[in-house]
Parts: structure tokens; sequence; C-alpha cells
């Protein structure tokens, strides 16, 4: 009888793991903006593991870098179609579809921080607003996230927005893009996972491309060595979103735990990426081979002007950019930043 214990132990250890297995009641899978070796991308892994925590084994998160299902302009298709359950994405790579996208993805010169940003979208009703521009799309926005003020790699120095004039930078379709041609430059839309290539072979001589330490984990910086920082220009949204009629179908209790989760994670990403920024500047600022550049601030308010220009422009292209450019520009005002 001794000798099967084992045996018995063994069988029960591989039935317990078979059910474990099978206990998630929802498996998603969702698609990041990122490549799988940038330091957001593992944080957004970290918190989709510590929503399988957080809902008792319930809801398991399986997140995928750029381009692993689909495009990068694609995600918001493939989430209404059921390809992708979910996506962590800037919504301005939907501009193309409504310019309303690119308005509230990446209203740029905009925000003096990310808290700002967050405080509209969670407490100002920029979330609500979001959603009633993309259910109809067959998603629903459970939280808004952003990274901290993007950083500008450069092959050549930048020290005021007349070197700007000419310079072939990378931006994504949009509002960013439209900007960058307002002061000057001459933007190429390329995909973010082709920036490395793009600075590397003199395709562009910048690019729009994310935060400092983002930047040089993915080597940037050997081929673009004058990188703007702290940036000025971009601070993206990521719309952490789900299908539609998978969110409608969910109990009250894993809509309320998922919400809090994702509102956790974009303060996290915030704090942690700030972190790495300031490691990997003091770490740049040793090194002789590159040159980071903080834009004087005067540089910045004819930065902030144009973008302004631009802002009211898009207001003017339907209701939803009106509605969003009124509802932004009187949360500014209210705070004393307009």
């Amino acid at each position: 009888m001794n000798r099967t214990l084992p045996t018995l132990i063994l069988a029960s250890g591989a039935l317990l793991t078979s059910v474990t297995a099978q206990a998630a009641e929802y498996e998603w899978t969702f698609q990041a903006s990122e490549t799988a070796g940038e330091p957001s991308f593992k944080i957004k892994q970290e918190w989709a593991e510590r929503i399988s925590t957080m809902t008792d084994g319930r809801v398991s998160i399986e997140v995928l870098p750029i381009n692993s299902v689909v495009g990068p302009t694609e995600t918001l298709q493939a989430v209404s179609s059921g390809i992708l359950q979910g996506h962590m994405t800037d919504p301005s790579y939907f501009s193309g579809q409504d310019p309303a996208f690119g308005m509230i993805g990446n209203l740029v010169g905009a925000w003096n921080n990310p808290y700002d940003f967050l405080e509209f979208m969670n407490s100002a009703g920029g979330e609500d607003l979001y959603n009633e521009l993309v259910e109809p799309y067959g998603a629903h926005l459970m939280a808004a996230a952003t990274f901290p003020l993007e950083s500008i790699p450069s092959t050549v120095p930048i020290e005021s927005l007349a070197d700007f004039e000419g310079l072939k930078i990378r931006a994504p379709q949009g509002m960013v893009y439209n900007i960058f041609e307002r002061i000057g430059a001459t933007p190429v839309n390329l995909p973010g996972s082709e920036v490395y290539t793009g600075l590397e072979k003199g395709v562009i001589d910048a690019a729009d491309s994310t935060v400092l330490s983002n930047n040089d984990a993915q080597g940037l910086h050997a081929f673009a060595p004058y990188p703007l920082y702290p940036g000025f220009h971009s601070m993206p949204m990521i719309a952490v979103s789900l299908n539609k009629e998978i969110w409608d179908s969910l109990p009250a209790d894993l809509q309320t735990t998922l919400e809090t989760a994702f509102d956790g994670m974009a303060y996290d990403l915030i704090a942690r990426l700030k972190a790495q920024d300031i490691e990997t500047l003091a770490r740049l600022n040793e090194d002789p081979e590159v040159h980071p550049f903080d834009l004087p601030q005067e540089e910045r308010i004819k930065f902030r002007q144009a973008a302004e220009q631009e802002w009211q422009e898009w207001a003017g292209q339907n209701a939803m950019t009106q509605k969003l450019y009124d509802s932004v520009t009187s949360f500014l005002r209210a705070r004393g930043q307009l």
C-alpha cells in the first residue's frame, strides 16, 4: 500500500495542476504598442499578471508586443472583431478613422505633466468622452494611461525650434505629424518598430519616440546622440481597452477590479518610467558620446503657441473634435494653464 502513495500524490498533483490551468473564466490576448524589450512593455506585462491574482484566477491576460498579431494601426479593428480581446495603445494610430482619436490620443503640447492628463481623463470627463467616441467601434476604455513627457532622440543638435526646419523626423499620423510640419520639419510616418533602423540608415534625422529610458533600452542613442530631455511636445494616451461585448457581459465585480487595476498601472507606469529616465539621464551625462539637451523655456513657449493653433484647426473637423477641444481647453483654463 505504501508503494502506491507516491503514485497517488503525483496523480493528485497532476489533477490540481490541470484544474488550476483551466480555472480562468476569461482568457484574453491584448496587443501593446511597444517592442518586447522596452521597459514600459514589461511593466504592462507585470500588471496583466497581477490581474490574475486580483481576480483569484478568473481573468488571464496575455500581453503581446507591437505587430504580434496585427499592425499598430489595426488593433482597434482587431479588438472590435474579436481577433484580439483588448489592446494597450495610442489612439492616435486611428486618426484615419476619425480625427478625434488623434486629438484625444495626443493633444500635443497640452500637458505640463502626465498627472494633469490623468486628472482630466479620470475626474473631468475625459474617459466618458473617449468611450462616446470608441464604443461605436466595438471597444470600451477601461482605463487611460500615459508616459512621462517623451524625449526626441536626434542625430543632430536641436537647440531651438529653428533647428526643426527641414528635419526629417519620425512621427505617427495625427496631430503630432501636423505640428511638426507647422514648425518647419519634414515628418515621416514610420511605425515605432522601425525607428531604430530608420535612424541607423539615415532615413530619418530624429524621432518622436517614447521616453528617454525606452529609447536608450532600444539602443537609439548609438545613432541619435542628441536627445531632447525633458520632453516638451508629446505625451500620448495609452487606451487600455477591451472588446465592448466582452466588457458588457462581465459581472460588476470584475469590471470594478479591472478598472481599479489598470488605473493603478497608469500611476505605476509614470513613477517607474520617470525613475528610469532619471537614472538613464545620469548615465548619459557621463557618456562623452551622448549630449542630452533641455530645450529653453522660450522655445517651449513658441512650440505651445504653434500647438494651440493646430488644436483650433482640428477642433473644427467634426462634432467630436470640437467637443474634445472645448472640454480640454476649459480644463486647462480653470487651472491657469491656458
